[in-house]
């Protein structure tokens, strides 16, 4: 008994040590940056970026790490006071639940899931460590809890009066910053439609039907099937529907795709994609998607990541928004960056200037930049999110 007694502490101070320092390892050799700030932004064009009213991004994965978002960070994407200093009103924060071992672009099935060994690895509760549910809810209850310790300087927006009174706040004071919580993946509704409530209640809006497999839902463009929508599927986007919940088109096969446009009754979203025109890969959507999304009111979001717009810098992902804007409309064109997704983005969040300048580089207006950069989710999620 004196042995295993002493095995059992051994155990438990090597998981102690693992729980301290291997999240912080992994979380650096992840999310990594093209550019490392600070960044050099025409003085001009600095100027006018710090004057824009709402800059927002669709799209960070931040939550899945065990760091604490509250404090500045030199590493990593995105952290409360880098969005302030960035300008940024609104930053969706989306839940990543489960990630295929050996992850690719090209076909991954549901067997393996590597996010297992992040929450065990990070310390987290153990209800999350086989549950998808649970690691959904534990992931927005974490955001919750940074808003709350802010001191006023972060809010989690969970309706458009939400949103109505932030926005009467920041125009007041620029020192504050905010976000909602959004879904990769549909499969953290573990196969029972009552849970969409469940990710209702924990303040969810905003939830993409597949990740990187095809799950119960319907396929994935990464999938081993790449199908269309289940019965299942309909019945929870019904659901999402009734609930005002935003339907995101990110990771969708083509097929569900066009499944999920002809059902919508709402705009769609793509929190976070590039397009075929100018970088034509699996991920990406076709110009015919991309007018079908627009027609029916939606936004896209473009990413900054060399995989999703085929370049490593601003300019890259600028020439897909110029791209995008110019097919169906400045109005329906975001910024959907990716953040934090284990990806080697761009820049980090204080980087955005740099879109802002490579925008006015390819002619587009003051105006439509505004919108660009944020003003287009703005408008969007007043008009989409639950009223209260």
């Amino acid at each position: 008994m004196k042995k295993l007694a002493i095995a059992v502490v051994i155990l438990g101070f090597l998981y102690f040590l693992v729980t301290q320092f291997a999240p912080t390892m992994a979380d650096k050799s992840f999310n990594t940056v093209t550019l490392a700030a600070p960044y050099k932004i025409h003085k001009n064009i600095k100027e006018k970026y710090n004057g824009l009213p709402f800059v927002a991004d669709l799209h960070c994965d931040v939550l899945l790490w065990k760091r604490d978002i509250s404090k500045k960070h030199d590493f990593g994407h995105v952290d409360i006071p880098r969005m302030i200093a960035a300008n940024v009103a609104l930053q969706a924060f989306t839940i990543v639940s489960k990630t295929p071992h050996n992850l690719n672009f090209d076909k991954n099935d549901d067997t393996t899931d590597d996010v297992t060994k992040v929450m065990i690895a990070q310390g987290r509760s153990p209800s999350t460590w086989f549950s998808l549910k649970n690691r959904a809810i534990d992931q927005s209850e974490r955001l919750q809890e940074f808003a709350d310790d802010s001191e006023g300087k972060f809010m989690v927006i969970r309706s458009s009066e939400d949103l109505k009174n932030y926005i009467i706040d920041r125009e007041r004071n620029k020192q504050i910053t905010a976000g909602y919580l959004g879904v990769e993946g549909a499969q953290v509704l573990e196969g029972e439609l009552e849970n969409v409530q469940a990710m209702y209640d924990v303040g969810i809006r905003m939830i993409g039907i597949t990740h990187f497999f095809d799950n119960k839902l319907g396929g994935s463009a990464h999938g081993v099937n790449k199908g269309g929508i289940t019965e299942f599927g309909r019945a929870a986007v019904k659901k999402m529907e009734e609930l005002n919940m935003m339907v995101d088109l990110s990771h969708a096969s083509p097929k569900l795709v066009d499944d999920l446009l002809d059902m919508a009754t709402r705009p769609l979203i793509v929190s976070h994609t590039g397009v075929k025109g100018t970088c034509d890969n699996v991920r990406n959507l076709s110009d015919n998607h991309l007018k079908r999304i627009a027609a029916g009111g939606g936004l896209v979001g473009i990413a900054m990541f060399k995989q999703a717009v085929c370049g490593t810098d601003a300019a890259a992902t600028a020439k897909a928004i110029k791209y995008t804007a110019d097919l169906i409309g400045v109005k329906h064109v975001a910024l959907g960056s990716d953040f934090d997704g284990a990806v080697k983005a761009h820049f980090d969040i204080t980087g955005l200037p740099l879109i802002a300048e490579e925008l006015t580089t390819l002619g587009l207006s003051e105006s439509d930049i505004s919108l660009i950069m944020g003003g287009n989710v703005k408008d969007f999620l007043l008009e989409n999110l639950p009223k209260n």
